[in-house]
């Protein structure tokens, strides 16, 4: 479903999906960072998760899209949680992370096809902590990707998840272009 500047918002069992894959993360007091957060949607719903000592960031490379997402969360109920500096929504490349560098992340949600694993995301995860990514390239044959850093931080297990489509993750320009 578009919404706007070239984005899209994923269909709801797919949040759902990656909520689940992700569960065991999302626990009251972690850290998680979501990459292409579109409408501030599963942002506000990893806030949830991490409860009142929690941090969830959010970073979308459209600044239109984070006022959106600011002005959807306050909508709905959760202002407090971006006044407290709960949920943080900021202007910034998700290929590169969170551009102030709060992690490690004990978990990372990417809601755009990557052609690799981003390794700036991967070292943004905590040791024990998981990334979930489409990986492929645009138009190509995609995989839902869960990769899990070890508990000393050394290595990386990769596990495909099942075949999905999403928009690629990409520059501002590239995006913006696809929106023309």
């Amino acid at each position: 479903q578009p919404i706007g500047h070239g984005a899209t918002i994923s269909a709801p069992h797919m949040h759902a999906h990656c909520l689940e894959i992700l569960k065991p993360w999302l626990k009251p007091g972690a850290r998680i960072l979501d990459v292409g957060s579109g409408t501030g949607y599963l942002t506000a719903l990893f806030a949830e998760f991490t409860g009142p000592d929690g941090l969830v960031v959010g970073v979308e490379h459209i600044p239109q899209l984070v006022q959106t997402s600011i002005n959807n969360i306050r909508a709905d109920g959760r202002g407090a949680l971006l006044d407290a500096n709960k949920i943080v929504m900021v202007v910034g490349d998700g290929r590169l992370g969170d551009p102030e560098n709060r992690g490690p992340f004990h978990a990372i949600h990417v809601g755009a096809a990557s052609p690799t694993l981003p390794e700036a995301l991967l070292e943004q995860l905590a040791p024990g902590g998981r990334l979930v990514c489409p990986v492929g390239n645009e138009g190509e044959h995609q995989q839902l990707v869960a990769a899990d850093k070890s508990t000393d931080g050394k290595s990386v297990t990769r596990h495909e998840l099942m075949g999905v489509v999403y928009v690629p993750l990409t520059d501002k320009e590239h995006q913006l272009a696809r929106a023309a």
